[in-house]
Order: structure tokens, then sequence, then C-alpha cells
């Protein structure tokens, strides 16, 4: 294991006992982070990793998810459930492959640091290797900054900072759910349906080939027709 995988696994697990502390239900003041953190979508609901994004192999099938926000003892899970037959159902799967689906959500403007604005939170689709780890699948992506070994930046937001305390955040007692938008799929080499010509409606015919066929046939019978009556006409 190198030093930077480590760093990032210890810092993962401080990361979730941090986290796992007592849920209020109502908002409040307290010291926390600024981060983003990495979930998986488990019976029904969304649980924090237990581990570093270099160390989980996702199954075909399974759903991962990254929040951007303001973390202290109430976890800030990904606004969106994680659907994946929302996110994959429509990508076809593939000999030799898994499919995962991936929920990012870079979290509210109360969440951003000073100057940033947060993108709308996506739902993608990873067509990859059975072997790829929940790192190799988000950076599939979109680029991820790496700092010290944690994922700092997913598509260059934020442009900077990683992970530095903030004093006196005020957690939300609940996150308004958002609706993911969900893009193509990465990675697959499989067609949609809808671009087999096999499949089309009109593709098993070459209707434009018979229509101009049949003028053909017409023009010629037409020049026949006027041979005959020339012939007669001069036999008669």
């Amino acid at each position: 294991m190198t030093a930077h995988r480590t760093v990032r696994l210890v810092l993962s697990l401080l990361a979730g006992l941090l986290l796992a502390g007592t849920v209020t239900t109502t908002a409040h003041a307290e010291d926390g982070y600024r981060f983003w953190g990495y979930y998986q979508w488990t019976n029904g609901q969304w649980a924090f990793a237990q581990k570093g994004s270099e160390a989980v192999v996702p199954a075909d099938g399974a759903v991962e998810g990254w929040r951007y926000a303001l973390g202290g003892t109430k976890p800030r899970v990904p606004r969106a459930a994680g659907d994946f037959a929302a996110i994959c159902g429509p990508t076809p799967a593939e000999s030799g492959k898994k499919r995962v689906a991936v929920v990012v959500d870079p979290g509210t403007p109360e969440d951003a640091p000073a100057g940033a604005t947060p993108k709308a939170a996506t739902g993608t689709c990873v067509v990859t290797d059975p072997a790829a780890t929940g790192a190799k699948i988000l950076a599939a992506i979109e680029p991820v900054r790496i700092e010290k070994g944690l994922s700092c930046g997913i598509g260059g937001y934020p442009a900077q900072g990683c992970g530095e305390p903030v004093k006196n955040i005020k957690v939300p007692a609940t996150d308004a759910p958002v609706q993911l938008q969900v893009g193509a799929a990465v990675g697959s080499t499989a067609k949609p349906a809808t671009d087999n010509p096999a499949q089309t409606e009109d593709s098993g015919t070459p209707w434009a080939g018979i229509v101009i066929a049949a003028l053909v046939v017409l023009v010629l019978a037409g020049g026949g027709v006027v041979v005959a009556r020339r012939r007669a006409s001069q036999q008669g």
C-alpha cells in the first residue's frame, strides 16, 4: 500500500468517525469541515464509505455517491436517491464489464467556498472493468484534484482548498431533495437500440431505391409504347 493510499484511508476513516455522531433534528452551530464525502447506496439509503475510494471495488449494479458539503456531526449525504435503474437502465450490459451508477452532488450555495457556485447534481452510468475501484470510476466521469491523498475537487469544483476546518458552521436539519441531471453513459461501446438500423421502422426496405427503380421502369415502358406505335404507323 502506497503512502498516499494509507493517508487517504486513515483520513477517510477519521471523517467517517466525525460524521457518525448523533444526528440532530434542528439546525445548530458547530465546528466542522468542508469536503467531498464518499458514499454507497445501501439498503435504500446512503451510507458513508468505510474505506477510501481507491480501496473500494464496487460490484456490477452498485451506486456510488459523492457530496460536497460543510460537515460536522451530521452526515451530509447526496440529495438524490441512488436510483440505478434511472441512471444505468438505458445503458445495455456488456460482456466482461460492469455498470456502476455514480451520483455527484456539489452541494448547496451555503456549502460552497466564498466566490464559488456549485453545479447541479448529476447521475452518470460508468461501464468499466470489473476490477475498477471507486476512484477509477469517478475519474472516468470528471477530472479529480487529489491533494494529500484526498479527493479535493471534482470537475474543477472547488478550484482550491481541501478539507480545511471551518468554525461555527450551521448544518441544516435536512437537505431538500434534488432532481439529478442524468448524462450519457461513460465507457460504453454498445449502441442504443434506436441507433441500430435493423431495429428502425423503415430500415428493412430500401424505399428510395424502389421508387427510383419504379420510375425507370415506367420511363422505359413509356418509351417502348412510343416505339411500338411508330412501327405500327409505318407498317400501316
